[in-house]
């Protein structure tokens, strides 16, 4: 069944990661992986700017550093930032010293204690080192914005009925998902600014 919420099992097995945020209050959390991007990032921001929303984006330190100017719009209009290890490595396949100097590689250009690891994928090692150091955020709802063949009518009906308060969802301001995530974003933004939910920063 084509879905973006997470199964439920996910929390249970890794309950010290922050899946969802345990509210009664009618709030979301929108989050951006993989920037920033100079031309991309932008208008994400301007979108957000237009329906007075405050974001977290997830940075990736190599793209920080090319891209300085655009990091720091991030910053100035607001929003809040994460660690997204420098070279958007995979904690699965990188050995655990490699994946804990990337993501330090990354601290010297990003200054949070949010840690988002890339693709999800972290190892129980892994999360008991950084823990100690970051919260570390994972998502309940994945807009699945970088797939080429996305049905984005589909994707928009979806994604608006599984939806719930305190979800953290994600979309990427990078070039794969362009397309697909400001197909998505503003109708998104829009429906559930009409049912009074709030949007906030992690």
């Amino acid at each position: 069944m084509f879905k973006h919420s997470i199964p439920a099992l996910f929390p249970l097995v890794a309950p010290s990661l922050t899946w969802k945020v345990n509210t009664a209050d009618k709030a979301l959390y929108i989050t951006f992986d993989d920037g920033p991007h100079p031309k991309i990032t932008p208008k994400v921001l301007d979108i957000l700017d237009e329906y007075q929303i405050k974001a977290t984006f997830f940075c990736v330190g190599e793209n920080v550093k090319k891209y300085p100017d655009t990091f720091k719009d991030v910053i100035s209009r607001g929003h809040a930032i994460g660690n997204h290890t420098y070279n958007h490595l995979s904690g699965y396949t990188t050995p655990n010293d490699t994946y804990y100097q990337n993501i330090e590689e990354a601290a010297k250009h990003i200054d949070s204690k949010l840690f988002r690891p890339p693709y999800g994928r972290i190892t129980p090692r892994q999360i008991a080192h950084l823990k100690q150091q970051y919260k570390i955020v994972m998502w309940s709802i994945l807009t699945r914005d970088y797939e080429e063949h996305l049905n984005l009518e589909r994707a928009k009906a979806n994604l608006i009925k599984e939806i719930k308060p305190g979800d953290v969802i994600v979309f990427h301001d990078s070039e794969k998902a362009e397309k697909n995530m400001f197909a998505l974003l503003p109708p998104i933004l829009e429906h559930f600014k009409k049912l009074h939910y709030s949007f906030l920063p992690l």
